[in-house]
């Protein structure tokens, strides 16, 4: 049997339901991984050894924390309104849901949110066949201003000031965030400062 004919090559991250839809028995799948084809994340989700995609190491978010968006500092870099890489990927779930396993690497600063805050803003990105959830830019800003005391005041001055300067912001959304998420006090201290 010739494994690497069923695994899609362009899916780093696959599970198990997606293996027994492309016809893979539990017995083939453990085949897979003694051959080195697959490697066993956790009892859901493998990882294609033989993947020849572009990889991010936010794909591994779906992985280990399905309901997790890709928030705060690390979304900040993704859209480019910050130069500090963070050591760890900021991840935002559910405040009442549990997330016992984590991998070794990439390592993720988990952020439990409460439902307003979790459910506004998100975005599905994908790279290649492997997705991602991600908070738009608008919602970014405004967590980075309302946790502003834990990522620190001039980061959060510089992005806001990057924000500011990009021809696709979104000034009535942000303040519609910023309402709704209790900041929109701080935020307008800001933009006074900053205007």
């Amino acid at each position: 049997m010739k494994l690497e004919m069923q695994i899609p090559a362009g899916k780093k991250i696959i599970n198990i339901k997606e293996l027994k839809n492309i016809g893979f028995s539990y017995y083939q799948i453990n085949k897979a991984v003694e051959a080195g084809k697959l490697t066993k994340l956790n009892k859901s989700n493998y990882e294609n050894c033989d993947f020849n995609g572009e990889v991010s190491d936010f794909i591994y978010v779906y992985a280990y924390a399905p309901t997790g968006v890709i928030c705060l500092m690390s979304a900040a870099v993704f859209y480019g309104l910050s130069n500090y890489w963070p050591d760890s990927i900021d991840v935002a779930v559910p405040k009442k849901k549990n997330i016992t396993t984590l991998p070794d690497w990439p390592t993720f600063n988990l952020y439990y949110f409460e439902s307003d805050r979790y459910e506004t803003g998100i975005l599905e990105r994908w790279t290649g066949e492997n997705r991602f959830k991600i908070y738009d830019i608008e919602k970014t800003v405004v967590d980075i201003i309302y946790y502003r005391n834990k990522i620190g005041i001039e980061e959060t001055k510089e992005i806001l000031t990057k924000y500011l300067k990009r021809e696709d912001r979104n000034i009535n959304k942000l303040y519609r965030y910023a309402e709704l998420l209790k900041c929109s006090d701080v935020l307008k201290t800001y933009l006074e400062v900053l205007i």
